[in-house]
């Protein structure tokens, strides 16, 4: 629902009845990952996606019942289906959408975490005579409830485990919570804080950078040790520009599996250090820019200073793809494909001379 929030408070500011319609499992290749969501209001509004438009259609109708009817269902897309021609994938997978009038109850504490960018969970029932039951979990406790207090419990440490990677999950639990048991089936949509991008040196290739690394869902971080270059007004997107040591400020800035870490310096004196700490992380993607020989003097400056191939092997050097990039609008998008393909483990070819999947089989840790 994270993704309609907005578009739901406004409704409910002209008093109209909303359903929401949220991806609960995917099979196969689809469009959308689990966790998207379409929202649709009595007057026949409609905001967000569940399928980019491949099944939208059938999904507005059921979302209309809903709210006449106020119950909640649990429906499949996808070329299974009898109606595959009328309604399918057309990328050929199958899609569980869980639809359901909205649950005042518990929206307003829900956008209000989001909207701070505080860990929150919200966990739905599929299943059951609670069909659509909801448990809100974050720093605060619970509040909400899916049937008896032992599954509340147990669902509510689901969704703590969730908000620790960042990841949605569709989870099976006994009528008590037993974990071993398949009486309730839930879907869990946890949101945690956005991933971080470091962005190390202020130059236009920053400003770029920033700017795309803010479309992609990160926080932006840029550092630069020059007051003159490090300031807002010539990296506005920037969520922080810090002016600091480059690799004095990562030695002690929070960093995880979902950070970016980007070396637009190329100087030596900056990089050298700087990677030294970067490479201590466990960051999913280091990068850093300059030429062949400029990334060849710093792979000898940072040998002899013990960093060993394995870690220098996790260097993205020259940084981005190789799509001729020359301007700094051009190598930010360079850079953002790589970063999405270290992601998901795809070496950034092109899709027309590969025999792969389009999209990876969902996996359970999403966001950047």
């Amino acid at each position: 629902m994270i993704d309609v929030i907005e578009p739901i408070a406004r409704w409910r500011e002209r008093g109209l009845r909303i359903a929401v319609a949220t991806v609960v499992g995917v099979e196969r290749s689809a469009p959308r990952d689990p966790g998207s969501s379409l929202a649709v209001n009595s007057e026949g509004e409609v905001a967000g996606s569940v399928s980019g438009g491949c099944v939208e259609g059938a999904v507005y109708e059921e979302a209309q019942d809903a709210i006449a009817t106020g119950r909640a269902r649990l429906v499949t897309y996808g070329i299974s289906d009898d109606d595959a021609i009328a309604v399918g994938l057309t990328c050929g997978g199958i899609i569980d959408v869980f639809i359901q009038p909205l649950d005042e109850s518990l929206f307003d504490d829900f956008r209000a975490a989001i909207r701070a960018d505080r860990p929150v969970s919200l966990v739905t029932r599929l299943d059951g005579d609670e069909v659509g039951a909801q448990l809100l979990v974050d720093d605060d406790g619970m509040r909400g409830r899916l049937g008896s207090a032992g599954l509340d419990r147990a669902a509510a440490d689901e969704a703590r485990a969730r908000l620790a990677v960042g990841a949605h999950a569709r989870r099976t639990l006994g009528a008590d919570g037993e974990p071993i048991g398949t009486d309730v089936h839930l879907f869990i949509e946890a949101h945690a804080p956005k991933p971080v991008m470091y962005i190390f040196g202020a130059i236009d290739f920053s400003r770029a950078m920033a700017h795309v690394g803010t479309y992609l869902g990160y926080r932006v971080v840029v550092v630069d040790a020059r007051p003159i270059f490090a300031t807002k007004q010539r990296i506005p997107d920037a969520d922080e520009v810090i002016v600091a040591w480059p690799d004095e400020y990562l030695a002690s800035a929070r960093v995880d599996a979902r950070s970016a870490i980007i070396v637009l310096t190329h100087d030596v004196k900056f990089d050298v250090p700087l990677l030294q700490v970067a490479l201590k992380t466990p960051a999913r993607y280091v990068g850093a820019m300059g030429s062949r020989n400029t990334h060849a003097k710093r792979i000898t400056a940072l040998r002899e200073a013990g960093i060993g191939d394995a870690d220098l092997a996790r260097v993205h050097a020259p940084i981005g793809l190789d799509i001729g990039a020359r301007t700094p609008e051009e190598t930010a998008i360079s850079i953002a494909a790589e970063i999405v393909a270290v992601r998901e483990e795809r070496d950034g070819g092109q899709l027309r001379a590969s025999s792969r999947t389009i999209h990876n089989p969902q996996r359970e840790t999403v966001g950047a």
